[in-house]
């Protein structure tokens, strides 16, 4: 067995790298059957250097097969985070008889010591799916004199204005910008002063349309930007999110935009972006983030890798007790790895116990309904002297994930700890679903209205599941247990090894 398995740091059905570092999603685009998807890699360390795009793709967003490399470091600087989009109608002069991909990246070049690092946007196209990559020979296309912090570039194309259209990260704000063909870009807006939060230097911006509610006749913008970690603030590096429209130049947010208001309220969901070019028969949003915090990411407990990225999540916009939120689901796809080992009704929690006494499991999915008014919830990942707590606070109704005995901590004084976020408008019944894998937890309550995501590093011998409750007379509504593991023809894929 490899130390990699004895250590169980590598997740069951999340991604993560082969061997080194890795930090942010980049490049998300789906084309020709594939999910793409890239990521900040380190490919000579175990944490942040020299910076590459590392490669992976799916057919299902569950089973990965990690490609070459795909960009790499030049004169012009380090390959920092951006996007990448189908070039359909060769706006770029780069393809001739078929579309290809295009990625849009920042190109970070230091500079001797005493002068700050120089950010600039550049181009790299395929014309094979993918598997190599030419570097546009006018790199950079978009400089900024007045930004240091200037990068993080996503594009998409838009139906209305027939343009592409880019936000880029600039410091405390996102810089808008639109072309006719990826290479020349005129500025268009600048968005965020007096606005969201400003703990830390915006960073990963994303923009796009999504329905209210499911009414196509109800349309709203969503913009996505992540906030950096700052050692003032114990909450670390998150992502928060506005709400408003966007008339091609111009984001304005709408009422709800004037509250501070996050996508994750765990520690560990960062400088996530959306898949681009999703099949409009498809229609969803699909998004995917770092499963970690830049508070403590070079400290994380790792074996040859580090890094990992969340679920793949749908994205959706819903009315709550008069606000528009954002809704996120665990992508419909992720049911094909489901192996059912329990399904109960009306049940009490010793019932639920004496089911569960007998089951060590390290990879698996809980699914929960209780009524509400009852504290209840979940012990995972159990074992001598270890435990995650996952439950519905009655009092205050609000959903906990609580870390502080879950396992390995040492490495950083703010790791343990107990996150919470309020339900709104609850309804009369508690659903949650729960997905532990080796080292992370992912919790999405009321049907995905509330999230929080977690990592935890247990031994790997902690593998005892338990239900707990405020009143255990009171049954539980429902109780579905699956394993989570690859389908079955994919079994020999190496995320799932061990």
């Amino acid at each position: 067995m490899s130390a990699i398995t004895k250590q169980n740091y590598r997740g069951v059905y999340h991604f993560s790298p082969q061997a080194k570092w890795m930090n942010d999603p980049n490049g998300m685009v789906f084309f020709e059957g594939e999910y793409h998807l890239f990521f900040q890699h380190h490919p000579g360390g175990m944490t942040m250097g020299a910076m590459h795009w590392g490669h992976a793709v799916s057919k299902d967003l569950i089973t990965w097969e990690e490609l070459d490399v795909a960009l790499f470091p030049d004169e012009l600087g380090m390959i920092f985070s951006g996007s990448a989009v189908v070039d359909w109608n060769n706006t770029t002069g780069f393809f001739a008889d078929k579309p290809g991909l295009v990625a849009i990246f920042t190109h970070h070049l230091d500079m001797p010591e005493g002068e700050p690092a120089v950010q600039r946007q550049s181009l790299a196209y395929s014309k094979d799916n993918g598997r190599t990559w030419t570097k546009y020979e006018g790199n950079p296309v978009l400089e900024h004199d007045a930004f240091i912090d200037f990068r993080d570039p996503k594009v998409f194309w838009n139906q209305e204005t027939n343009e592409w259209v880019m936000i880029v990260a600039c410091g405390q704000t996102v810089c808008l910008y639109h072309s006719p063909d990826l290479i020349h870009w005129t500025f268009a807006s600048e968005f965020g002063e007096g606005i969201g939060s400003h703990d830390g230097v915006w960073e990963c911006p994303d923009l796009f349309p999504l329905n209210v509610d499911g009414d196509t006749s109800n349309t709203k913008w969503v913009m996505l930007v992540s906030i950096g970690a700052d050692p003032a603030f114990v909450e670390g590096s998150r992502t928060q999110y506005f709400t408003g429209d966007f008339n091609g130049k111009v984001f304005i947010p709408d009422g709800d935009s004037q509250n501070v208001r996050w996508l994750d309220h765990g520690r560990d969901n960062y400088a996530g972006v959306s898949w681009s070019d999703v099949p409009e028969e498809d229609g969803r949003r699909l998004f995917i983030g770092w499963m970690s915090n830049w508070m403590y990411a070079p400290q994380t407990p790792a074996e040859e890798f580090r890094g990992a990225m969340t679920l793949p999540r749908e994205l959706y916009l819903e009315s709550r007790e008069g606000q528009i939120l954002i809704i996120q689901k665990p992508a419909q796809e992720l049911e094909a790895a489901r192996i059912p080992v329990l399904s109960l009704k009306d049940v009490t929690v010793q019932e639920i116990n004496a089911s569960l006494s007998g089951l060590q499991l390290e990879a698996y999915e809980i699914v929960v309904k209780f009524a509400r008014g009852m504290s209840a919830g979940f012990k995972v990942r159990v074992g001598a002297g270890e435990e995650t707590v996952i439950g519905m606070d009655a009092k205050t109704e609000e959903l906990y994930v609580d870390r502080l005995a879950s396992g390995r901590h040492d490495f950083h004084e703010w790791f343990a700890g107990r996150h919470s976020v309020e339900l709104q408008a609850p309804g009369e019944i508690y659903d949650l679903s729960v997905y532990v894998d080796r080292t992370s937890v992912e919790v999405f309550g009321n049907g995905g209205q509330a999230v929080i995501t977690d990592l935890i590093f247990p031994k790997a011998e902690s593998v005892g599941l338990a239900a707990f409750a405020d009143n255990e007379e009171t049954p539980f509504l429902s109780l579905e247990v699956y394993k989570l593991d690859q389908p079955a023809a994919n079994g020999d894929n190496r995320q799932s090894e061990g």
